[in-house]
């Protein structure tokens, strides 16, 4: 099924449409005198009068809820569906009208009604397409309807490439005007009604402009195939957003920005680096081409006799540009030598070819480090790694495949060229990477310093916290000098007296847990707003990774990090769950359930979490309010989160161990998650709605798949330790057999699943 969701400033009109279509249905109202016989002219008068008592542009809804193809509901049922998704989406106690039409392939029904209450407030439009994908998902799931697509391309219904409108069908066209302009708009910064025209053409709708006075009209009409033609209707008429001042203050706007010339003098660049690589390029190899190494999307436009003779680049940032408007002398009929002929062939002479595989060695040098789960440092790496295995990991980067197709030499020829690049950039690279290296060690040891002198923890653990510090900053100690813990390369004198003198364990440690908790300490102890430090969601994970560490961090300190925390892992959460997520009650729920509550103060709502160290909460976005603060049942909603996080206790589940659970679920780390809860019966915090959702979509095999393993006694010992969950001990010698029962192995930079076959030298 797929909804869609619009609001208008003006309900007749939206009347006038749905009731218009030959062989409509009224399936019945709701909040009326009576939900099937209420005149409809009634009905808009009520409508009417409520969404006049606000002065918003949204003040009336206009619904449409289309099922799959080939599948059908009876009208009751239709009925049925129709109220729980208005009630869902808050309009429960609104006056609404559901109307079937039959004219498309698809079965599908309309819902009008307001967004202005009673009492004269508008209902909380917040998230309220996300919610409207929420409960879609849900009426399929309860209606035995076909799942929509998850990808949001394959959400959106096809816009008809040749759209069917009968004579009189006005509201039609100008609703499929109104969709199609207002998409286009913004997905494009578009600075004139020519190109507006240009991009309209292909939807079939036509442009007119007419000049008076100082001022421009602009007209829209429709013109297809079959012979039909609408007349040509005032952009006003349209969407008063759409006449002719208004896309005159959109175009100015557009084309005054500062990012105009920054987007011009980037697309010159990137035009120039690749004429700089070819010999001769067919004009109609150059889309693919721009695509391949550039990633930008290329136009070509073509004369009468189907020549081409210009591009124009459709940027990212939203701009149309052509050739001419990049920059003088960049076009095909400018540059006659490049582009006249049909023959495609790379410059193999050229000094970007050199840049271009200087690059290609680097990245192949980073690649293979990240595959090869080597516990080395990076430079290290680059040392010991000969010209075979690095042009193995070229041969399947993108960017060598697009050296290699418009390069038309032999891979002897090829190889010479790599081989007399090879050793620069080894050597260039290695002496970076050492640079960077020593300087990174010093940061750390002056982070250690600074932790001391600014009493970061409380004095009588002194010892053993600093030892878990040196471990967590991903570096170790021994007589006086700080080394790399995967490394002796590097060596600097610390003078930390007599406090610390043990050599940290050789453990695994999860380089994303090193970044965030080196980032985090820095802005503790250097006083950097939150905005600044951006934490990540892995924050709130930081105190189960580094139990000493936080469990020693004085209070002014660790009360500052839960609030960074809590605000990270609020924003993540929100998003995690928004597809799932139907009402205000919803999202309360949802975080309850993840062991997280809501607490209203003065009119505020902030959010706490049951795995605070100390009573901590962080204030809500003010849209966050406003959208919770609009249920009606807020004050129920926030009455049983006490049940909810009681059973949460009573199941031992109050700890962040369940928490990194569902958070290994939501990341699709579902082996993971799998040995957690069979080894260690570690149930994830998560709503039920989710789990079934996870279950359903690779959880359950993964639980078998672990079950049914056989463990031996060796491992058995280190899951009964926790190693697996925790990943902060001692682990196997062997990093792989190591990885399946590490919890914490870095979902974001394990590259051991990746395997390749390349070229040989």
């Amino acid at each position: 099924m797929i909804v869609r969701i619009l609001y208008r400033n003006n309900v007749h009109s939206v009347l006038n449409y749905v009731l218009s279509k030959a062989g409509n249905t009224i399936l019945g109202f709701q909040n009326t005198y009576s939900d099937t016989d209420t005149n409809t002219k009634f009905f808009g008068r009520v409508l009417h009068y409520l969404g006049n008592r606000h002065d918003s542009e949204k003040r009336y809804v206009h619904a449409t809820l289309n099922l799959p193809r080939g599948e059908q509901l009876d009208n009751a049922d239709f009925f049925e569906l129709s109220k729980t998704y208005m009630n869902h989406m808050g309009y429960g106690e609104q006056p609404y009208m559901v109307v079937r039409h039959h004219d498309t392939k698809h079965e599908h029904v309309h819902i009008v009604s307001t967004t202005i209450k009673e009492d004269c407030l508008q209902i909380n439009l917040s998230h309220d397409f996300r919610r409207s994908m929420a409960t879609q998902k849900y009426l399929e799931k309860q209606f035995g309807l076909s799942p929509s697509p998850e990808k949001r391309a394959e959400r959106k219904l096809p816009l008809s490439a040749n759209p069917q409108f009968r004579h009189k069908d006005i509201h039609g066209v100008r609703y499929y005007m109104q969709d199609i302009i207002h998409n286009t708009l913004q997905k494009y910064m578009v600075r004139g009604f020519d190109e507006l025209a240009n991009l309209l053409e292909k939807h079939h709708i036509q442009v007119k402009t007419v000049h008076h006075a100082g001022r421009v009209g602009v007209s829209y009409g429709i013109a297809i195939m079959e012979g039909y033609r609408s007349r040509f209707i005032n952009g006003y008429t349209v969407h008063p957003q759409l006449s002719g001042p208004k896309l005159q203050q959109v175009f100015e706007r557009n084309q005054s920005s500062k990012l105009l010339p920054m987007v011009k003098k980037r697309l010159e660049k990137q035009l120039l680096t690749t004429y700089k690589l070819f010999r001769t390029i067919n004009p109609e190899h150059l889309p693919n081409i721009l695509r391949s190494h550039q990633n930008l999307d290329c136009r070509l436009a073509y004369d009468a006799q189907g020549q081409v003779v210009d591009f124009s680049i459709y940027d990212k940032t939203g701009y149309v540009l052509k050739s001419v408007e990049i920059a003088s002398g960049i076009g095909i009929r400018n540059n006659p030598d490049l582009f006249g002929t049909e023959y495609t062939q790379m410059y193999a002479e050229s000094e970007q070819l050199l840049v271009e595989l200087q690059r290609c060695i680097k990245e192949a040098f980073r690649n293979s480090y990240y595959q090869s789960g080597s516990k080395t440092l990076l430079s290290e790496h680059i040392q010991s790694r000969s010209i075979k295995p690095i042009v193995t990991e070229m041969a399947r980067a993108e960017r060598f495949l697009f050296l290699r197709k418009y390069l038309h030499i032999n891979n002897g020829h090829l190889g010479n060229l790599i081989r007399a690049q090879f050793d620069i950039i080894k050597d260039k690279f290695y002496n970076t990477e050492l640079i960077r290296e020593e300087r990174e060690l010093q940061a750390k040891a002056g982070l250690i310093k600074q932790a001391i002198d600014q009493q970061l923890f409380d004095e009588p653990e002194q010892r053993e916290v600093l030892f878990e510090l040196i471990q967590s900053l991903g570096v170790k100690y021994d007589s006086g000098v700080l080394t790399y813990a995967n490394s002796n390369l590097h060596k600097l004198k610390v003078d930390l007296g007599h406090r610390l003198l043990l050599t940290p364990r050789n453990s695994y440690i999860p380089p994303s847990f090193v970044r965030e908790n080196e980032k985090l300490l820095e802005g503790l102890l250097n006083s950097t707003t939150a905005k600044e430090i951006r934490s990540g969601p892995i924050a709130i994970f930081l105190p189960l990774m580094f139990p000493k560490l936080y469990g020693a961090m004085n209070r002014p300190f660790m009360e500052r990090f839960e609030r960074w925390a809590l605000n990270s892992y609020q924003k993540y959460a929100e998003r995690m769950q928004g597809s799932f997520e139907k009402s205000p009650n919803d999202y309360i729920r949802f975080f309850n359930a993840k062991g997280f509550y809501f607490e209203r103060r003065e009119e505020k709502l902030f959010v706490g979490s049951m795995y605070s160290k100390y009573p901590v909460t962080a204030a809500l976005p003010p849209k966050i309010q406003a959208y919770l603060i609009s249920s009606s049942d807020l004050n129920k909603a926030l009455d049983n989160q006490v049940k909810i996080l009681d059973d949460i206790r009573m199941d031992g589940r109050d700890n962040l161990k369940s928490l990194w659970s569902g958070y290994l679920m939501e990341k699709g780390q579902y082996k993971k998650a799998a040995y957690m809860y069979v080894s260690e019966r570690v149930r994830p915090n998560l709503p039920l709605e989710i789990v079934e959702h996870h279950m359903e979509h690779g959880f359950k095999e993964a639980l078998v798949a672990v079950s049914k393993e056989q463990i031996d006694a060796r491992r058995a010992r280190l899951i009964k330790r926790g190693v697996f969950a925790l990943g902060n001990l001692l682990g196997g010698k062997n990093a792989k057999e190591e990885e399946v029962f590490n919890g914490f192995k870095d979902e974001l930079t394990d590259y051991s699943k990746y395997k390749s076959r390349g070229l040989s030298i």
